[in-house]
């Protein structure tokens, strides 16, 4: 255990919870028993998944928007089952990605205003899995990548400019319980349920290292320690005590190091900000939130402190780097949700101590900014490029916005039910079994969606212009109104 103290910067790092009218109260969080954060944030929107009498659905909040939030809010409510999990685009502060138990995975749209009414109709419906689909990831470089797993065993890399689905990757033998890119996005990490951790490459699906994981079957995570080649998993050993273990992402055979950590069940969420190489672990259910510093050498990482608070947490949502608060040093922001009746998302900010409120360089280096440095065909061509970075200098302002290039399909999935290849004639056959009329039933369900589907294409497509022509218009003529009202005309 590296419990020897040394000179650090971040040693005196504290959290500060925001006051109660900072917070945003009346919310109904889901109860879903999903390993999921629940919760995803940018500079603009705050997305909560929420409790729904049927189907599914999330909340969108503006970040100015707190106190009690109206029970009538108006709410994401296009999926059929229940929501698992959402990702905000990390180049575009109005577009998310959801997944749910209904198979899908869905693009939407929110307008900077946010939401007057309820929200069904997405940007872009994607069907490719033929079980619930538990997690969403976007390239972290490429523009318009997605990757998706869900209870199939696969994970799906979408070109969400076309919408179809460009690799399949097919190596996993259980559920995976997570999955996450390097900096540049060139290599992909998952965990799971089979204990095994896999590096891959994401535009083949071939696997180029494995090795054995956690010796626990709870659920375990995964992420890349920033630009060091190194893997970070936690996860449950064999006593079912909770621990998290670093590893080269080139020997997978053993682990660099590892930290037993306690005995509670909940899964661990890591979080890590390699501007500063501090490595944050809060477990679902606790009430406290660790923290590392990550080092190059041996013993690889030291304690730092602990945030410690008498409410357990939900889930957790983090705020990306551009959206923070330099005048307050605050170099990290976890937007937490608490469990039981209470229905609050508190921001909790991570602060380094400083006298001055001047801009501090040495905690604030350039970061990854709203940018991509690849496009969708650039990507799946081969190249590789690291992030676009910016300055976090003076205060946010949300200047790029990419315009959405999507050109929506004709929504025939290129997979049915996962029976890949399945001929149409397979439909005229009568079904013998109870396996037969169920796989039935699926494909003509699944027909179904698709006709729908179709028929709201065009008008999507309308939508997502005129919601563009909108926000030019706010942009380029704010005051002149008789322009924009000549315009519409």
């Amino acid at each position: 255990m590296s419990w020897k103290l040394r000179s650090s910067k971040f040693r005196h790092v504290y959290g500060s919870p925001a006051r109660r009218e900072r917070c945003y109260e009346g919310l109904r969080i889901s109860r879903s028993a999903h390993e999921g954060e629940f919760c995803a944030v940018n500079p603009k929107f705050l997305a909560v998944v929420t409790d729904a009498a049927c189907g599914g659905c999330f909340t969108v909040i503006r970040l100015d928007e707190t106190g009690k939030i109206d029970p009538m809010i108006p709410k994401v409510i296009g999926h059929q089952g229940a929501v698992l999990d959402v990702k905000w685009n990390p180049f575009n502060d109005n577009v998310i990605a959801s997944c749910s138990e209904d198979t899908s995975v869905r693009i939407w749209y929110i307008p900077d205003d946010g939401l007057e009414d309820n929200l069904s109709e997405p940007l872009m419906s994607l069907y490719g899995h033929h079980r619930r689909v538990t997690n969403v990831l976007w390239h972290p470089t490429a523009e318009n990548i997605l990757l998706s797993s869900a209870y199939d065993h696969k994970i799906l890399v979408w070109n969400v400019n076309t919408g179809q689905a460009v690799t399949i990757i097919t190596c996993h033998t259980d559920t995976i319980y997570s999955m996450a890119f390097n900096t540049d996005g060139s290599v992909l990490a998952t965990t799971c349920k089979d204990r095994r951790i896999r590096v891959i490459d994401p535009r083949t699906g071939s696997v180029t290292r494995e090795g054995q994981g956690h010796t626990g079957l709870k659920a375990s995570k995964v992420l890349f320690l920033g630009t060091s080649k190194r893997l970070l998993t936690t996860g449950f050993n064999k006593l079912s005590k909770r621990e998290f273990r670093i590893w080269e992402m080139d020997d997978l055979s053993r682990p660099l190091a590892h930290e037993d950590l306690d005995s509670a069940s909940g899964a661990m969420f890591p979080f890590y900000d390699n501007d500063t190489h501090i490595l944050f672990i809060a477990g679902k259910g606790d009430g406290n939130i660790r923290y590392y510093e990550i080092v190059t050498e041996k013993p690889y990482f030291y304690d730092l402190a602990e945030f410690k608070s008498s409410f357990p947490q939900r889930g957790l949502g983090f705020m990306p780097k551009r959206g923070l608060n330099t005048k307050r040093c605050e170099i990290f922001r976890f937007y937490k949700l608490h469990s039981g009746a209470r229905g609050l998302c508190e921001p909790v900010s991570m602060i380094v101590p400083r006298r001055s409120d001047q801009f501090q360089e040495d905690i604030y280096p350039d970061t990854p900014g709203c940018r991509p440095s690849l496009s969708a065909k650039e990507w799946l061509g081969g190249y590789n490029r690291p992030p676009v970075l910016m300055s976090l200098r003076g205060h946010y302002n949300p200047s790029y916005t990419p315009k959405l290039h999507l050109n929506v399909p004709i929504t025939k999935p290129m997979f049915t039910n996962g029976h890949d290849g399945m001929d149409a004639t397979d439909n005229l056959r009568s079904p013998k079994t109870e396996n037969e009329l169920r796989s039935m039933v699926f494909r003509q369900e699944e027909e179904i969606r698709n006709l729908r589907e179709e028929l709201k294409s065009r008008d999507v497509r309308i939508r997502q212009l005129e919601l563009e022509l909108q926000n030019y218009k706010k942009r380029e003529y704010p005051d002149n109104r008789d322009r924009e009202e000549s315009m519409e005309i």
